[in-house]
């Protein structure tokens, strides 16, 4: 008698190891990180588009006859115009600020920055262990500027050099050949900025979130850049004196008054409505020198205005009929409306629209407030 046939047993379904209870947990909470993250930006963003009129604050020059531009910030343009005013105020010609903008935009981006290769600071990477000053000085933009100009003045014949050649020889940098692609930017940037193009630089304006400016700021950011010599000699009635080789940028002394600006009117599309402002009148002798480098040393100290509108919280430059004043778009330069005959004198009782403040005389005139 045959054994009956047995069907195998069915083999054991082969235990799942149990999944850790902290894995699902994990995920979730790495979820709802990404979540409050992109929530919280998104908020962010909203606000800022809600408060600030919509992305970040920008600056732009474009050349004279339209077509180049660049494209910046506010704490770029409030640096090169340092760069810029410290270099005219010692005399020294465009070609040294193109030079000194291009290494700058190459080292530091324009920006002022706490730290870089070994111990290089600031907007030209500048070293306290290599002699260039400690590093509170390297830090402060006026002071950096003046370092890299002492060091450039000492190139034999640095203004006939190919640009990347005289930066190189201050810089000593690893990449030598590295300025000479910022030298297009560099050179519009300096055009704008010591005053040989008019009215080609605009800010938006946005004032920063730094404490208020106001006539006691701009008075001290003009010394800091352009030197003591900018405000007027005690008993020296504004607006009189010219001194040969001591003034702003070319030679002409530039002095400065301040004064309260009441029912300052607001502009159109300005969005800084009306109110009581201060006002900063920097009158420009005319006469001596020629009459076209006083008006590029007006445009030099009005673009330098511009630049430093959010830091320093201006609200409206004029200068040569023209004005700027901060709101939408990039803040662009308007023809100022001169008053009617026998209407009076207008803002602070001198001729605003017309730009001068007594004959013989142009006047930079910056207005701040929030």
């Amino acid at each position: 008698m045959s054994a009956p046939s047995l069907s195998p047993a069915p083999s054991p379904a082969p235990a799942r190891s149990p999944a850790p209870a902290f894995l699902g947990r994990g995920r979730l909470a790495r979820w709802g990180a990404a979540l409050a993250a992109l929530l919280a930006l998104t908020g962010y963003l909203t606000l800022q588009y809600l408060i600030g009129g919509g992305g970040a604050p920008r600056c732009r020059v474009v050349a004279d006859h339209g077509g180049t531009s660049y494209e910046f910030t506010p704490e770029q343009a409030e640096n090169a115009a340092t760069i810029s005013a410290v270099g005219t105020s010692r005399g020294l010609p465009e070609r040294a600020v193109t030079i000194a903008l291009a290494t700058a935009l190459q080292e530091s981006g324009l920006h002022n920055i706490g730290h870089g290769d070994r111990d290089s600071l600031g907007l030209f990477q500048q070293r306290p262990s290599q002699g260039w000053g400690t590093r509170r000085q390297i830090m402060d933009p006026a002071y950096a500027a003046g370092a890299f100009y002492d060091h450039l003045v000492r190139v034999p014949g640095y203004a006939r050099l190919p640009l990347t050649v005289a930066a190189q020889r201050v810089q000593r940098s690893g990449f030598p050949r590295a300025y000479a692609k910022h030298e297009p930017d560099a050179r519009l940037l300096a055009t704008a900025l010591t005053g040989h193009s008019a009215a080609t630089l605009t800010c938006e304006g946005r004032p920063a979130p730094t404490p208020a400016g106001g006539p006691d700021a701009v008075r001290a950011a003009l010394v800091r850049d352009f030197g003591r010599q900018v405000l007027p000699a005690a008993g020296t009635e504004a607006g009189t004196g010219t001194e040969a080789g001591s003034g702003v940028g070319v030679g002409v002394r530039a002095s400065v008054t301040a004064a309260p600006s009441a029912g300052d009117r607001g502009d159109a599309g300005g969005g800084d409505g009306g109110g009581t402002r201060a006002s900063v009148t920097v009158p420009v002798p005319r006469g001596a020198p020629a009459e076209g480098r006083t008006r590029r040393t007006g445009w030099e100290l009005a673009h330098w205005a511009v630049a430093h509108s959010s830091a320093l919280h201006i609200a409206r430059v004029s200068y040569a009929g023209l004005e700027w004043s901060r709101g939408g778009g990039a803040g662009e330069w308007r023809t100022v409306e001169r008053p009617r005959p026998g209407a009076g004198a207008g803002e602070d009782g001198k001729n605003r629209g017309a730009g001068r403040e007594a004959a013989g005389t142009d006047v930079v005139r910056i207005a701040t407030g929030d």
